[in-house]
């Protein structure tokens, strides 16, 4: 069977590279950066390539602009990767036309999304990327699960690796889904359970406990028949969610669902208050768990030996609506035998400035292609480089 050759196993010298990293990194309102974690994970394959006298072309997108869009230029993640590398030459290249004989060894490509064929596959667009390097390398698995031109095009044209980070997060991932040690514990927050079917059906076949959080617990809520209020809650997917949770049965896995939370008339509102999960107001909005959800969860991830935690579980973004996530974040640090894998852009987003990082066994840098890769088994950017 085929696999991925990685940069560690090979000997690739003098060369010009195309590297795909995720640089997708969250920014605050001012546009600088707010959590650099990304850029930090793909600096061993960086330097590792450096080392052996290659040039680079870096890769990334950020956010989801409609064609060029200064806030989402890739300028500030320039200026920081120099900051980590203050004896490279760093040169930010606006056009495709510019990756031609420029002098510097770093030379970071503008927003790949800025260029319309990226999103919408090309095979010519791919042959033009790859025709400005003798090998292409994939660090960005935040990113493998889209069959977007700069991360399933190259390998058609150039001899393909993966790179350090790749390496390490599809190891760690596989050891947790192949062999995890009991009881294993999911936390899935996000908003949409149509989305989320397959992975809740694999989820439930290798987790004991399935702790469901955020927007997406309003619909299984939904699907016990409380009444939610005015909660985001996807209506068309009330009979899924009641499907799921008999086939959470007939499994062994036990879902578990808020039994209170923190209600108010908005996202932005201060005012808050604590109701049970049977006596949501009519006019108000669930947007955190409640105190008795947080001692039940917590009981759990106490006896964790194995954690999977993707998604907020409440309107983080408020101080007044962090406090389900943060209790989440500090019972997952403070269970110091359990292997912990946490990921997604939101959740990464939740924890960036907290102590105890350390305390994580794996912060993954993919959300979705971490749910994917949990569910399938591969993804359309790590079959590209088997070939």
């Amino acid at each position: 069977m085929s696999k991925v050759t990685y940069i560690d196993e090979v000997e690739i010298k003098n060369k010009t590279i195309l590297l795909r990293v995720d640089f997708n990194v969250s920014l605050n309102k001012n546009l600088t950066i707010a959590d650099d974690m990304r850029i930090q994970q793909a600096l061993p394959t960086i330097k590792l390539l450096l080392k052996n006298n290659n040039r680079l072309i870096i890769v990334s997108h950020l956010g989801r602009p409609q064609g060029f869009d200064e806030k989402y230029s890739l300028r500030v993640v320039a200026e920081r990767l120099k900051e980590y590398l203050p004896k490279e030459k760093i040169y930010l290249a606006k056009a495709i036309e510019e990756l031609k004989n420029r002098p510097e060894n770093i030379i970071v490509l503008e927003n790949i999304r800025f260029f319309p064929k990226e999103k919408d596959y090309s095979n010519i667009f791919a042959k033009k990327l790859s025709s400005f390097a003798d090998v292409y390398v994939n660090d960005a698995f935040g990113v493998c699960h889209r069959s977007d031109t700069s991360v399933i095009g190259p390998p058609k044209f150039i001899p393909s690796y993966g790179g350090l980070l790749l390496k390490k997060e599809l190891e760690t991932i596989a050891k947790v889904i192949k062999n995890p040690k009991k009881p294993v514990v999911a936390i899935i927050g996000g908003a949409k359970v149509s989305t989320k079917v397959g992975l809740i059906n694999k989820l439930m076949k290798i987790v004991d406990y399935l702790i469901i959080g955020g927007g997406l617990a309003n619909t299984f809520v939904c699907a016990q028949g409380h009444e939610i209020g005015a909660s985001f809650c996807e209506y068309e997917s009330v009979q899924l969610a009641r499907k799921l949770l008999s086939l959470a049965k007939n499994n062994r896995a036990f879902i578990v669902l808020p039994v209170d939370a923190v209600v108010a008339n908005n996202k932005e509102d201060k005012e808050t208050e604590v109701v049970k999960i049977e006596n949501i107001p009519q006019n108000k909005c669930i947007f955190d768990i409640g105190p008795e959800t947080k001692a039940q969860i917590g009981g759990i991830i106490a006896k964790a030996k194995t954690i999977i935690w993707n998604g907020p579980v409440g309107y983080f973004e408020n101080p007044a609506f962090r406090q389900g996530t943060d209790f989440i974040y500090y019972s997952i640090t403070h269970n110091n035998k359990a292997m912990s894998i946490v990921g997604g852009g939101d959740t990464l987003a939740a924890i960036s400035k907290k102590e105890y990082l350390d305390k994580i066994t794996h912060i993954s840098t993919g959300g979705g292609a971490l749910l994917e890769y949990i569910e399938k088994g591969t993804l359309p950017g790590i079959e590209a480089l088997k070939k």
